[in-house]
């Protein structure tokens, strides 16, 4: 197996994919070595190990008394061999692997069910419906909250989970992912304080720091966030600080938030003033009575985000925040500066899907088939001598460890060399360099046996005992 790529090798080729893609532009002053070094947890030595090798590049160049600066026109990098075992495996690669469509790969550490689960949703019938709903209306941009009709079924949804909620409450967005840039958009402000659960959803993780927010993990435990570490931060001095937590089917652990945790948690916003923004992208997969935050708060101090994307398809772009109506004016009025509108073609088209009664015969199969394959994956990976984090009774991930991998990155290292495609840990922290054991597997790709015979073939040479 090759050698693991070094801290300096990996923030190479990390500022150099930065650059390619604009964050760094031509001409632009990098941040200063001091900036790097907290930025990514390492000595300043390692930074200026960095920049001479930039510099050797043909990169950047360091200006006398100024610092290093992008190179007006910088080589073309290199094209990376596809599956290369050096890359470093940071939020960019990951979201890049998720989008590839190549059979030739086990993807493990997909972020989405298996595609032959969402067949039964037959999109292509449900066109001529939605061009009934009125042709002339998909010309136009549509109303800033959204397609009327669909808010008006997610108050119904809404209440099936205990959240009482009118139409004026909700936005609509392209996917939870607009909708978490949207509330970045109104709390966050460079230097601000923002908690997290950690390990936890890395797509968050690169729009916070993209906001310049100071991302403070709370851990996550089986049964929820650390309420202490969490009061701990609370309690700290300064603007209150918003909380992004997944209560249900958390990504990546699995775990849920008990409901004594929910109420303690609801006690320490409304203690320190806080507010927290709750994401229930797998709502679908849960049980409608399942705890959640918004639930017991009534959306007072919670801003609840949902999706469509994991239960219908990710190709639609349909996800909705919902909040107190003062808040989901502003939210809207964000939303239209920065997209105009959300797509009312996409949006009619979630409301014909949910006016069908096939509907709810779906998600009851998903969450059939979702409670199948957790207990068949988790039997599996204990079976291979996993470690689980927590054993829930559906998730569409697990959040293992391997005693033989202290690095995760080293286990997917190897399995990549086997065309196996996984999520190491380290892209679930705040700090991406540390190393950690533990990695998500989509519980829906599993039991193909090309990962139980990777597994064994690894396990072999590396002289661990399955099971043992």
């Amino acid at each position: 197996m090759a050698d693991a790529p070094t801290l300096t090798s990996t923030l190479v080729q990390l500022i150099r994919r930065q650059i390619a893609e604009g964050l760094h532009p031509p001409g632009s002053r990098l941040p200063s070595i001091r900036e790097m070094a907290a930025r990514h947890g390492c000595a300043k030595n390692t930074i200026v190990n960095v920049f001479d090798e930039l510099t050797a590049q043909g990169v950047v160049e360091p200006r006398r008394g100024s610092g290093f600066f992008v190179c007006v026109t910088p080589p073309r990098p290199k094209e990376e061999e596809e599956g290369s075992l050096s890359r470093a495996m940071d939020v960019v690669w990951l979201m890049r692997e998720q989008l590839k469509h190549d059979p030739g790969h086990l993807r493990l550490g997909d972020g989405f069910p298996p595609v032959e689960w969402l067949h039964d949703v037959r999109l292509d019938k449900f066109h001529q419906k939605v061009v009934r709903t009125g042709m002339g209306a998909l010309f136009g941009y549509g109303s800033r909250f959204g397609y009327l009709p669909l808010r008006q079924h997610l108050v119904q949804k809404l209440a099936q989970h205990g959240i009482d909620a009118g139409t004026g409450q909700i936005v609509l967005t392209h996917g939870a992912n607009q909708a978490l840039d949207i509330v970045i958009r109104n709390f966050v402000r460079p230097g601000d304080r923002v908690l997290v659960d950690e390990p936890g959803y890395y797509m968050l993780y690169g729009k916070l720091k993209l906001s310049g927010a100071r991302i403070v993990g709370i851990p996550r435990l089986a049964d929820g966030p650390d309420v202490d570490a969490l009061e701990r931060e609370l309690k700290l001095p300064g603007k209150p600080p918003l909380f992004f937590t997944q209560s249900l089917a958390h990504n990546p652990t699995a775990s849920d938030t008990s409901p004594h945790k929910a109420h303690k948690i609801l006690q320490l916003a409304d203690r320190y003033d806080a507010l927290i923004v709750e994401n229930d992208a797998f709502a679908d997969f849960k049980p409608a009575t399942a705890p959640r935050i918004a639930t017991l708060d009534q959306l007072r101090r919670t801003l609840y985000i949902g999706s469509f994307s994991k239960s219908v398809s990710a190709a639609l772009r349909v996800g909705f925040i919902a909040c107190h109506r003062d808040l989901a004016s502003d939210l809207a009025d964000i939303k239209m500066l920065v997209h105009m509108s959300s797509s009312e073609y996409c949006e009619r088209t979630l409301d014909v899907i949910l006016s069908d009664g096939h509907f709810s015969r779906h998600t009851a199969r998903l969450r059939d088939r979702l409670t199948q394959a957790t207990e068949a994956a988790c039997h599996q990976l204990q079976q291979l001598g996993a470690q689980l984090f927590c054993a829930p009774q559906q998730s569409m991930y697990l959040w293992a460890r391997f005693p033989a991998f202290p690095d995760a990155r080293q286990l997917a290292q190897g399995l990549m060399a086997r065309h196996i495609v996984l999520a190491p840990g380290s892209i679930f922290h705040v700090d991406p360099e540390q190393d950690v054991p533990w990695s998500r597997f989509n519980v829906g790709l599993l039991s193909d046996p090309r990962f139980t015979s990777a597994m064994a073939e690894m396990m072999t040479t590396s002289g661990a005992i399955p099971g043992g």
